[in-house]
């Protein structure tokens, strides 16, 4: 679903019933290529702007703070189990924690944000997911610390699919060497793969159930009220912003 809200549009799901956001690129204070929501450090923006854009997120879904990492495209989890010194967590692609008023936040342009939340242990975890992250597979490994971490059961868990690639413009012309044999299946036509179905699998296979997974369904190469690092380089252009995914635990008056 788009949610508007004054300055700000950004997708929800009925899966998630806790603050979250998986955000267009308006709304903030960049200029240029990171016109305007970007919410990266990573990619040339000033670091003023990226705050303050960051603070917009924060605002907009009334968390107290917000983690994210320099994703690498590993399979690394990271667990949050402080509120001090949440500065950006170097060399991570995965968030978990059960604790509240922290947004996890995932900065993407064409990968995947897979957002997880269990309602019955109160954990949540966020997934940077590209092509890399799907052939090592990251979501089994994030589920499997879940369940280490928190006691978390894989068929109580919701999980969603944010605005990413879709499989109109996911090109591999190299697919034979990059991916694995059984991902071939997932070719819908010469050299294009449907990663948002790869995801559901890896999802399906970690013992999430079927009704639990939601897609977004939304492009963010067709759809420019998304940063595209594809959209982009395909007109030549050297840089652009990173969308932002957040998900959170709420905070109670009692915290």
């Amino acid at each position: 679903m788009i949610t508007s809200h004054p300055g700000l549009t950004y997708c929800t799901s009925s899966n998630l019933p806790i603050p979250h956001g998986m955000f267009c690129r308006h709304g903030g204070v960049g200029s240029g290529p990171f016109n305007s929501l970007n919410l990266s450090y990573s990619v040339g923006d000033s670091e003023e702007a990226v705050k303050a854009n960051r603070n917009i997120l924060r605002q907009r879904l009334r968390i107290e703070h917000l983690c994210s990492a320099h994703q690498i495209h590993s399979d690394v989890v990271a667990v949050i189990r402080s509120k001090n010194n949440l500065k950006e967590i170097e060399g991570a692609d995965a968030l978990i924690t059960s604790m509240k008023g922290i947004g996890l936040l995932i900065q993407q342009a064409d990968c995947q944000a897979v957002l997880l939340y269990d309602p019955q242990q109160q954990a949540i975890g966020a997934i940077h997911c590209g092509w890399k992250g799907s052939v090592i597979n990251i979501i089994a490994t994030t589920v499997a610390q879940m369940q280490k971490e928190f006691a978390v059961a894989p068929h109580d868990l919701r999980a969603v699919i944010s605005p990413s690639l879709g499989p109109c413009c996911a090109e591999f012309q190299n697919y034979r060497q990059e991916l694995p044999t059984w991902m071939h299946a997932y070719q819908v036509r010469r050299n294009y793969f449907d990663f948002w179905a790869i995801t559901r699998q890896q999802l399906r296979q970690a013992g999430i159930k079927n009704t639990n997974i939601e897609t977004t369904e939304v492009c963010t190469k067709c759809n420019d009220r998304f940063f595209s690092y594809r959209r982009s380089t395909a007109k030549g252009k050297k840089y652009t912003g990173r969308n932002g995914s957040v998900i959170s635990l709420p905070q109670t008056d009692h915290d």
